[in-house]
């Protein structure tokens, strides 16, 4: 096949190029006739050891092939020697793909210092040293393309992944300032999030997504991006599964404030709605796409602030680094006058971070002291974290805020910057944040709260010229930030990020006189303070501002395009589509908000496997028009049968929260020994993932199937062992859109062919809907009530701390989904630790309810219904709340610790006139 985007003559460097993904790019750039340096250490995905074996092999692939390649083992932390083995072999060097990557996934809590440093050399570090081995040959040569990577992980956040997340953000910044730096000299710089299965991910990932997820769909992006007639440079695009969109950011209008005296926290809080609104977006590229003058001009014109609410302090303990002058100092101030606590952390140390000295801390305590508040002194760096929380904790007893201001400042063109220049700024900066906030960390998750303000800034949201190494370190933090918010929320942990313009130190390098008084550090403290208060909500976000304007940033991602899978993909299909890629104006641009809404449209492009040419883009579904309900509800579906004995009752019993002391549940010679009604779902769910749903519904992808409701009657109370013969049936199928409710029903007989009970399971499918079915279906009496509850307090609750294990327990009732239990599994579905059974979660509240209201008699129980509304993280506490309407006991579920609703139009219909509660 004739290739029109070739690269004879060019040398290309691809490290991690052993497996994988940068296998794939390396084969992919030599069959169009690059030259290639296949770089890999060998060693493990944690990053140990090291082995020959891989990059020979490749290499062996390439020359067989008729390629040519050599083999580089050095790490990327040794990046001169790759580019070394570039210019002798083959006397050049003109595109180097930044690929080599390990992972050290833990939840922050478990992460070591060893965890965070390797991360960040083999990422950060090892991307920096490469490229900077091959800048001035790009230079000289006017030629140069680099192809760094990120991941979702680092644009969204993920749970167990912080030092991950901090490092593949941080690329995304340094490409845009390579990106700008390198424009005069023909070199473009582009950062890719991809998603493939590789040696990494299949860690993480079941096989039947592994096989969906080709590296050779990632591969021809980076050919297209590098090749000498693209003129794409410093832009951001997920890849992955046959899908390209790109990433840019949008900022809000936001907020004008007078910088007066009534320019308060409370007034922050007030405007609120005004600078989350999103609905007069602006997308800055650069620093200076923003209006300074014309932003102040207006600010200087406005009355005076609403006041707000009062937001005071009185008890909570602040930590601020780099309090000794300009944003610290304000922070610290501000906080000390609403009546905070203050450490007050200062090294003392120049602009540069040479030096240290006590007197820039002291001085604002003193100052603080004066003005009637409390607060005290440190002078350690911010690389000791644990020493400046041990200050808080030995002078006042807590921590409660965190601050991480300190900053140093090394510019300099990439050209001429030190690897001493780059490791400073990212020690204090990164590291420095990681280290405090580590330090911290505990005493947050202990006393259930928490606030963590980390800084941005404008440099690494964009890139700056003569910035590469402070902003990497900045977009860093947000990456961590994100994943912080993640984790910190089940113990109220809040996190959020602000990129400041402010006249300091460090800005009065290099600004003006008049722009450092027009952008005083006391117009960014009252974001500061209120972001840290409790009436403020906010996690995870990221805010601008300074001279009185405060603006939220997020993530816009346009519609991109899917490509077939099943046939090659090229780059000059991309090429051919790359108006649509990057189209932001079509109506499809989106704003993902986690690694899981990021990865649907991948998850969705699965089912396009049609042979024909790629597919514009359409509002709906590749699956649209092609089921038949109709048909659908004929389908026959097989009967399963299933035996069971008084011990797998009593097993179902103590896995939903039964004690030794429910000897009804637990005990075969009790008296009153019987079978729990709720136990009734167990062999209705467990049949679900035998029915064949492909049949009904054409291909999708099972990785977008929620469970969405269920609903349970029984016919006569279960015995304690017989057998199970279950039949299911499909009982509709209803168009909503973006997806499809699918209900399932299965009746459950007992071996003399009476029936036992009646199950119905909503299933929501997303990806397939718009084919131009029914979106309501009919009404089913119990199965399909809304259960509202009624606008009066509950009139019981029921409260139980759900056990560690419970999720490891309830599995052996036959569900062994390894999101369930295996925490790679649940962290790439975006939760920390392995999340609890929906149905356990119902049969938990189901338990309460027949227990306050059922006098512990199955005849009593007719039916349950409820709708899955939010996930429970095993050791949570449950608090079923209970209305009474008649024989009809209406509930909902709430976590206690995260207040949040995760079962919802729940009911329990009994039998009888007796169903008040027992006390």
């Amino acid at each position: 096949m004739e290739h029109k985007l070739r690269f004879d003559g060019r040398t290309v460097i691809v490290t991690g190029a052993g497996g994988g993904l940068g296998r794939a790019y390396a084969l992919a750039f030599a069959v169009r006739g690059a030259n290639v340096v296949v770089n890999d250490l060998g060693g493990s995905r944690a990053g140990d050891g090291s082995s020959t074996a891989a990059a020979d092999k490749v290499v062996d692939e390439i020359i067989r092939a008729g390629g040519k390649a050599v083999a580089n083992y050095d790490s990327v932390d040794n990046g001169e020697k790759i580019v070394e083995t570039a210019v002798k072999a083959f006397g050049r060097v003109d595109i180097v793909i930044n690929n080599a990557g390990i992972l050290r996934d833990k939840s922050f809590s478990r992460m070591t210092d060893q965890d965070w440093d390797l991360i960040q050399t083999v990422h950060v570090r090892g991307s920096y040293k490469v490229t900077k081995a091959a800048w001035n040959l790009f230079r000289k040569q006017k030629f140069g393309r680099v192809i760094n990577t990120a991941s979702a992980a680092g644009i969204y956040g993920n749970f167990g992944q912080a030092n991950y997340s901090a490092a593949k953000l941080a690329l995304v910044s340094f490409t845009e300032t390579l990106a700008k730096e390198g424009v005069k000299d023909n070199i473009r710089a582009n950062v890719i999030a991809p998603i493939a299965a590789s040696r990494m991910t299949e860690t993480i990932m079941p096989p039947d997504i592994l096989a969906s997820l080709k590296p050779d769909y990632v591969a021809p992006l980076v050919l297209y991006l590098c090749h000498e007639s693209t003129e794409e440079t410093g832009s951001l695009f997920e890849v992955g599964a046959g899908f390209i969109a790109k990433l840019r950011w949008e900022r809000s209008k936001g907020a004008l404030f007078k910088t007066d005296e009534s320019f308060l926290p409370g007034s922050v809080i007030a405007k609120w709605p005004e600078i989350t609104d999103f609905s007069q977006p602006q997308y800055p590229t650069s620093m200076t796409d923003t209006n300074f003058v014309s932003l102040i001009e207006q600010a200087n014109a406005l009355p005076s602030n609403p006041r707000g609410e009062d937001l005071r302090f009185d008890g909570k303990v602040v930590v601020v680094t780099g309090a000794g002058g300009g944003l610290g100092r304000a922070y610290a101030i501000l906080f000390g006058r609403l009546g905070a606590s203050l450490v007050v952390n200062d090294l003392g140390v120049s602009t540069q971070g040479a030096g240290s000295s006590s007197s820039a801390a002291d001085k604002v305590v003193e100052e603080i002291r004066q003005a009637g508040g409390k607060a005290v002194a440190n002078y350690d760096s911010v690389e000791d974290g644990d020493k400046i929380i041990e200050t808080a904790i030995k002078a006042y007893g807590r921590v409660d805020v965190i601050i991480n201001n300190a900053g140093v400042l090394r510019d300099k063109s990439f050209a001429r910057m030190t690897d001493n220049d780059w490791d400073l700024v990212q020690k204090v900066h990164l590291r420095g944040t990681y280290k405090v906030t580590k330090a911290a960390w505990p005493y947050f998750t202990k006393q259930k709260y928490g606030r963590i303000i980390n800084t941005c800034s404008t440099v690494g949201l964009y890139g700056n010229f003569g910035q590469a190494n402070y902003s990497a370190a900045k977009l860093g933090i947000l990456g961590f930030s994100n994943t912080l918010a993640l984790e910190g929320r089940k113990n109220n942990i809040l996190v959020n990020t602000i990129a400041p313009t402010a006249g300091t130190r460090m800005t009065a390098t290099i600004w003006p006189p008049e722009m450092v008084e027009a952008f005083k550090p006391d117009y960014v403290a009252p974001l500061v303070a209120s972001l840290s208060h409790d009436s403020c909500p906010s996690t995870g976000n990221v805010f601008e501002v300074g001279g009185g304007w405060i603006a939220q940033v997020r993530w816009q991602r346009s519609g991109g395009i899917g490509f077939p899978t099943s046939k090659p993909l090229l780059p000059e299909d991309i090429s051919a589509k790359w108006d649509v890629i990057t189209n932001f104006y079509d109506g499809r641009a989106t704003h993902p908000k986690s690694t899981q809404e990021a990865l649907q449209q991948f998850f969705e492009n699965f089912a396009n496997a049609q042979s024909s040419a790629t597919s514009e883009p359409t509002k709906k579904s590749a699956t649209s028009g092609k089921i038949d309900v109709d048909a659908a509800k004929k389908y026959k579906f097989d009967s399963s049968e299933c035996s069971y004995q008084e011990r797998d009752v009593m097993l179902y019993a103590l896995s939903v929260g039964a004690t030794r002391k429910d000897l009804q549940w637990v005990y075969e010679n009790n008296e009153n020994f019987h079978v729990l009604p709720i136990f009734g779902v167990i062999p209705a769910v467990n049949q679900l993932g035998s029915v064949p749903l492909t049949s009904i519904l054409g291909d999708f992808n099972f990785m977008m199937l929620l469970h969405g409701e269920q609903y349970l009657e029984l016919k006569k109370p279960i015995p304690t062992s017989g057998k199970f013969i279950s039949t299911p049936r499909l009982i509709d199928v209803l168009d909503k859109g973006k997806g499809v409710s699918v209900i399932l029903g299965v009746t459950t007989k007992d071996e003399k062919g009476e029936v036992l009970f009646e199950n119905e399971s909503t299933l929501f499918i997303r990806g397939i809907g718009g084919f131009g079915g029914q979106k309501t279906g009919a009404d089913r009496g119990a199965a399909t009530a809304p259960n509202t509850p009624p606008k009066r307090p509950p009139d019981t609750i029921v409260r139980e701390k759900t056990l560690e294990s419970q999720a490891a327990l309830y599995r052996l009732n036959g569900d062994y989904n390894p999101l369930h239990i295996d925490p790679n599994m649940s962290a790439m579905g975006g939760f920390e630790v392995p999340i609890l059974h929906g149905m356990c979660t119902y049969s938990i509240s189901g338990k309460h309810v027949y227990t306050k209201y059922g006098n512990s008699d199955p005849n009593n129980f007719k039916s349950i219904k409820g709708r899955l509304a939010a996930p429970v993280f095993p050791g949570e506490t449950l608090e079923t709340q209970m209305w009474k309407e008649g024989n009809k006991i209406i509930f909902q579920t709430r976590v206690v610790e995260r207040d949040v609703i995760c079962l919802a139009a729940a009911a329990v219909e009994l039998r009888g006139s007796n169903v008040s509660p027992k006390l």
